[in-house]
């Protein structure tokens, strides 16, 4: 079974926690636009959902699917977010933003009274660090901004390369928000809410991608069938 089937799975086992009324986050990603496509199968039989999303390449997926969409100003409390996710270890602490949509995730993520993550096997971890730790900043005064980034880095004992991300053409990636992003390359972090706490203390830092106490389930699919952590109720 390849990747993208067993994303599949995860995402038609998340579908089933939708029940009609409810106000959704929609995640980004390659999972996440699985959960997408197959809500807007459902809503086209009929199923009554409001939904937000967590970035402009989602938004654009969800209306051309005739999905009912919202913002967070007009809807600012959601009853669950099914989000995917670059890594996620037992705890349910997750790294994210592999798609350069992480600030606006973890707005839709903290405004959720849930979130659900899905995502195949192979994104469990034992320890976060194997992913980039995508961090987003503000363009002006990016060295000064990188320099206090790797001091906050050794100083949370995850020392690593710091990578500006740029598009395939070689230009910088801007992110939805008109921020940039730096791509941590660590191998591993020991202590990542250290390391979350001195990230997010750095002016020059709008949002990182540790997701600390966000999210409340994972559901992984893998050759042996789904695996889930944490509680889907």
């Amino acid at each position: 079974m390849s990747s993208d089937d067993l994303k599949k799975q995860a995402a038609a086992r998340a579908l089933e926690l939708v029940t009609p009324g409810m106000r959704l986050g929609l995640g980004t990603g390659s999972t996440a636009k699985h959960f997408v496509d197959l809500l807007g199968a459902r809503v086209a039989e009929g199923l009554d959902v409001l939904c937000v999303s967590t970035s402009e390449v989602t938004e654009a997926q969800a209306r051309a699917l005739s999905i009912p969409m919202s913002t967070l100003d007009a809807t600012p409390e959601l009853d669950l977010t099914i989000d995917g996710a670059d890594e996620v270890d037992r705890e349910l602490r997750l790294i994210k933003g592999g798609g350069a949509a992480l600030l606006r995730e973890k707005i839709v993520a903290a405004a959720s009274a849930r979130m659900v993550v899905i995502a195949d096997d192979t994104k469990l971890v034992e320890r976060l660090g194997r992913f980039p730790l995508p961090i987003e900043i503000v363009p002006f005064g990016m060295e000064a901004t990188r320099r206090a980034v790797l001091a906050a880095m050794a100083g949370a004992g995850a020392a690593g390369d710091l990578v500006l991300r740029r598009k395939a053409d070689g230009s910088v990636l801007v992110t939805d928000g008109g921020h940039w992003i730096l791509d941590a390359h660590l191998g591993e972090i020991a202590e990542p809410e250290s390391l979350s706490t001195a990230l997010a203390a750095i002016p020059g830092v709008v949002e990182h991608g540790l997701f600390i106490g966000l999210a409340d389930a994972a559901i992984l699919a893998g050759a042996a069938g789904l695996t889930v952590l944490g509680r889907l109720d």
